[in-house]
């Protein structure tokens, strides 16, 4: 079977649209959607209506969680003040515009999804605010996948593809009895993958054109798949709609635009 994974549309609906012709003719057997449907983008309520419509199965983002519970940020998600503020104003203006069906519908998405050995999330299994890097600690990394009980673990929040493949290793624990003696667990770790599908709406990934990933659930063949739109209809609209002229540019540009944290792996305790 051969499924299509997209993340990260961020109310970027002429990206969604592309995508959706894209995964078509590319006679995919199913769609996923690891979340982030609505921020930063100019029709988070259109970008939603679409996903509902084709009754895509979908987890929920950080942005999707904050629309419903709030604005789940600290200080340590962004590098400036500046980036700060934007957040803020991108998460006003969205919770503002979003209609109350898309409110409900962002409300029940689940954190995790699974089918046979395959595990979907936005962020991490531990958290959709976790970010799951390329060059993240092999034992970390591997730790995540783990967790899931899975092979293959599907993700986004980066908004830059890649295909991770870690190999089986021999895994030695050593674990400290009441009795002060110290135990050595060994166990071998089977082969396992981490797949980062980019982003659909906002790619930081040195160009604006969309991304998401095909995989083949026989051959186990990952194809990470690049589509092209105009996405200036969507920066005129980002624009047009009030929301910050940077996120034009840095959508043109398909650049982060020094969004990330420093601690990546930081997990927001609010």
């Amino acid at each position: 079977m051969k499924i299509a994974v997209m993340s990260c549309i961020h109310g970027n609906y002429e990206a969604l649209d592309a995508v959706l012709q894209d995964i078509e003719q590319q006679k995919a057997d199913k769609i996923y959607c690891l979340g982030d449907l609505v921020g930063y983008g100019p029709f988070p309520n259109a970008v939603v209506e679409q996903i509902r419509s084709l009754d895509i199965p979908t987890v929920q983002g950080c942005w999707d969680e904050d629309i419903v519970e709030g604005l789940n940020a600290c200080e340590c998600s962004y590098p400036s003040l500046i980036a700060e503020r934007r957040g803020h104003l991108a998460h006003e203006w969205t919770n503002q515009n979003v209609h109350p069906e898309t409110r409900e519908y962002l409300a029940q998405l689940p954190l995790t999804l699974k089918e046979d050995n395959l595990c979907f999330v936005h962020g991490s299994p531990h958290s959709n605010h976790e970010y799951l890097l390329p060059e993240m600690n092999a034992f970390a990394a591997l730790e995540r996948v783990l967790t899931t009980e899975t092979d293959v673990l599907f993700c986004g929040h980066t908004h830059i593809p890649y295909a991770r493949l870690l190999n089986s290793e021999t895994l030695q624990v050593k674990v400290k009895q009441p009795t002060e003696e110290v135990q050595e667990l060994i166990f071998s770790a089977p082969l396992k993958r981490i797949i980062n599908v980019g982003s659909v709406g906002e790619p930081r990934h040195g160009r604006p054109n969309a991304t998401y990933v095909l995989y083949d659930t026989d051959s186990q063949a990952v194809t990470l798949r690049e589509v092209e739109y105009d996405y200036q209809k969507t920066c005129a609209a980002i624009i047009e709609k009030g929301l910050p002229a940077i996120f034009a540019w840095r959508l043109a540009r398909g650049l982060e635009f020094a969004e990330k944290a420093e601690d990546a792996s930081h997990v927001c305790e609010r």
